[in-house]
């Protein structure tokens, strides 16, 4: 019951938004765009099972700037729904480079081939 002492909260349309209720609560928010194009979740996809492909292998500088491109590019389409061009271009490169290490991992010829490589 309220009496006329309590003052009335009214919570209209919250949907994308964050809040928190108390002196002790916490709010996070996490918003993300699944990518409508059917290529782009298949290139998600493929981003994401390279990346775990590669957290198996033995880390080296090329893995580490490889797995960071592909965080950047699984990061982009999460948040817009698709990747741009700029990071497509720093995958391919990158995948070329790294072409001997990646010969060992499927994922890696699934993601070059959804590249256009």
């Amino acid at each position: 019951m309220t009496t006329a002492d309590e003052p009335g909260v009214s919570i209209g349309d919250v949907s994308h938004s964050t809040f928190a209720i108390g002196s002790h609560a916490h709010a996070e928010s996490h918003h993300h765009t699944a990518p409508k194009d059917p290529a782009e979740r298949e290139l998600l996809d493929a981003v994401r099972e390279l990346r775990a492909d590669l957290a198996r292998l033995r880390s080296t500088e090329g893995t580490r700037e490889l797995d960071e491109a592909l965080a950047d590019t699984e990061n982009e389409i999460t948040r817009t729904g698709t990747a741009g061009e700029s990071g497509r271009q720093r995958l391919r490169e990158l995948l070329t480079d790294a072409q001997s290490v990646l010969t060992l991992l499927a994922s890696a010829g699934t993601v070059a081939g959804l590249l256009g490589m």
